[in-house]
């Protein structure tokens, strides 16, 4: 049988990599979400609301059930600006995200899927990049991700810049990419460039930063 390729999808944010990720999926190829993995984790019953409280009880709520839940913009106040406090949390949401993809991976790889892909917002900055097979990079001009980010509701230019200032760099990620997808030109050419790697990959060719 022939091994399975893992394919781990980065990008800043507002770069489009969620909708790459879609499109990956329309394709067939299953993708597993590390962002949600998270809400799961601290949606009422979650895995890691228990561990998540300890740290930050300020964060701990409870549902019309009586269930108890973290509250994502709580504990998003808390840990923004704080980098200790974020490393807190990462330390314990991170080792079961990944715990959760790998069962993702060898589930999908039992249904006999030559390829599968993993969200990853912070691919590189969480060393994910070991984890994977091949490494994709979702890219477009900073003006654009700007713009992009900016015409969401409640973000701010202030909030934007530290969302941005907490990243590697898009250049950084780029180079350390097998592949780049630029978004900036329109869904169809978004679906070519997939499409393109894709085919490189089952053809078993890495071709570099593009197709």
């Amino acid at each position: 049988m022939r091994k399975m390729t893992v394919i781990g999808i980065t990008g800043s944010i507002g770069m489009g990599k969620s909708t790459a990720a879609e499109m990956l999926r329309d394709m067939g190829i299953p993708i597993h979400n590390s962002d949600a993995a998270v809400h799961r984790l601290l949606e009422a019953n979650g895995k890691a609301v228990a561990a998540v409280s300890q740290k930050f009880p300020e964060a701990l709520k409870t549902n019309a059930a009586g269930e108890f839940y973290i509250d994502r913009q709580s504990l998003g106040r808390i840990v923004f600006s704080d980098r200790q406090k974020k490393k807190v949390l990462e330390d314990i949401l991170h080792p079961m995200v990944w715990a959760e993809s790998d069962n993702f991976v060898t589930a999908m790889s039992q249904k006999a899927h030559d390829i599968v892909a993993l969200d990853i917002p912070l691919l590189f900055e969480t060393g994910g990049e070991k984890r994977v097979d091949v490494t994709l990079c979702v890219t477009a001009p900073q003006e654009l991700q700007r713009e992009r980010v900016l015409s969401r509701a409640g973000m701010t230019s202030e909030k934007f810049d530290r969302i941005v200032a907490g990243q590697l760099p898009d250049g950084e990620k780029r180079k350390r990419s097998d592949y780049v997808i630029e978004t900036d030109k329109g869904f169809d050419d978004m679906r070519l460039q997939l499409g393109k790697i894709v085919d490189a990959i089952r053809a078993g060719r890495r071709s570099g930063k593009n197709v």
